[in-house]
């Protein structure tokens, strides 16, 4: 493409309001956006300013695998975002850029390769049966949320981090204020130092520990001096915050299968089926709201006929991408047997999702028990009437009333 053939940057720039969407509608402002073309550009409820938004699906890829496109940068820039505040720490992983985020990421990586999460399969596999046992004990109707969904994801995400159980209440209090926007930036921040706090005493009690959970790694990596202790809590209380996000995609998960019935029974009847059907819940369910963080360009980029200039911001939309029908045919029909799945909603490039291993095994699990166990499992109350989060970056249900 010539010089004089790239477009400048139009005239317009798209308002992108904060819904609170329910159900796992797709957002319709992201539905116009993807048909405006593939790059556009957005502003956000807060921050500053517009940003590029990139939604189709090799245009993402590329974009979050590019070193030319630097979350570090993101940290000196006040970007228009939908977070209502920007609490990252100077060093955080989600904000470094390699060779930095390289050095963090292997400090963890044992954990969550594939071995890492067998490891905990069976653990995690008990910790459910028991809350299972409890629901159908208690019996009908219940709120899954409350009893398996949340309960679930952060006894597993305790058992990987080393975390005790007696803290786990602690710790799933602290993540629901870091992460809602309801309570305002002073009562997040203080639960992001809280659990800092606790990270800290946590790592420095492990320094000479030869135990696989991250706590003990990060410890040990701490006293190896390959990562200062500042780094090794901004891991540790990021991954702690992520694992908690299987309970909104499982609630979403489940609200699909629970409002599709014809989906439910076809993985009840045919388990071999499963793993491949929960790959396409996992492309089709809207994980978030909006986007997540973004990235700063180091140097003018061409891309989908723009130029993106050194110091524009830009977003991805993963979930945008998943809906990119050159890649996925007929995107907006879930296919329980679609196969190659190449979904993204665990992010790619260095910034991939470390946890995603984990929540595709705590998926696994989940459908299996619920499905085989409580098989008359449906909603209790009609599917509009499901309370989904409002306010919140992370989509899925408050409460999922359901029966037996």
């Amino acid at each position: 493409m010539t010089e004089e053939t790239l477009i400048e940057p139009p005239a317009s720039v798209r308002e992108w309001p904060a819904l609170d969407l329910t159900g796992t509608d797709f957002d319709p402002v992201l539905s116009e956006l993807m048909r405006e073309g593939p790059v556009t550009r957005v502003r956000l409820p807060n921050g500053e300013g517009w940003a590029w938004l990139v939604t189709r699906y090799d245009d993402v890829r590329m974009v979050a695998n590019d070193p030319r496109f630097s979350r570090e940068a993101v940290m000196d820039h006040p970007v228009t975002r939908l977070a209502p505040h920007f609490i990252p720490d100077r060093g955080a992983v989600g904000f470094l850029d390699p060779p930095d985020h390289t050095r963090l990421r292997r400090a963890v990586a044992p954990a969550f390769t594939a071995k890492g999460v067998e490891r905990i399969r069976d653990r995690a596999r008990g910790m459910l049966d028991e809350l299972v046992d409890e629901l159908l004990q208690d019996g009908p109707p219940a709120d899954l949320t409350a009893a398996v969904l949340s309960p679930f994801p952060i006894a597993v995400i305790c058992e990987l981090m080393g975390v005790p159980a007696a803290d786990r209440h602690a710790m799933h209090d602290w993540t629901q204020l870091i992460l809602s926007s309801a309570h305002g930036k002073e009562v997040s921040e203080q639960a992001k130092r809280e659990m800092s706090g606790y990270f800290a005493d946590l790592v420095a009690v492990r320094a000479d520990s030869t135990s696989e959970d991250v706590t003990s790694l990060l410890g040990a990596a701490v006293g190896r001096g390959e990562v200062t202790m500042e780094e090794a809590v901004g891991l540790s209380v990021l991954l702690q915050i992520g694992g908690e996000a299987v309970t909104n995609n499982s609630g979403q998960m489940f609200y699909l299968l629970l409002t599709r019935p014809d989906l439910a029974e076809r993985l009840r009847d045919d388990p071999a089926i499963r793993p491949r059907g929960i790959d396409e819940l996992l492309r089709y369910i809207p994980h978030r709201n909006a986007v997540g963080l973004s990235r700063i360009a180091r140097e003018d980029v061409e891309l989908g006929g723009h130029r993106i200039r050194a110091g524009d911001p830009v977003y991805v939309s993963y979930l945008a991408a998943n809906r990119d029908p050159d890649v996925f045919p007929d995107p907006e029909t879930i296919d329980l047997s679609r196969s190659p799945n190449p979904h993204v909603s665990f992010g790619f490039g260095p910034h991939y999702c470390p946890g995603g291993q984990l929540a595709r095994m705590e998926s696994e699990l989940l459908v299996d028990a619920l499905l085989d166990r409580v098989p008359g499992l449906r909603l209790a109350v009609p599917p509009d009437q499901v309370p989904f989060r409002k306010g919140a970056l992370i989509r899925g249900p408050e409460a999922l009333p359901v029966t037996w």
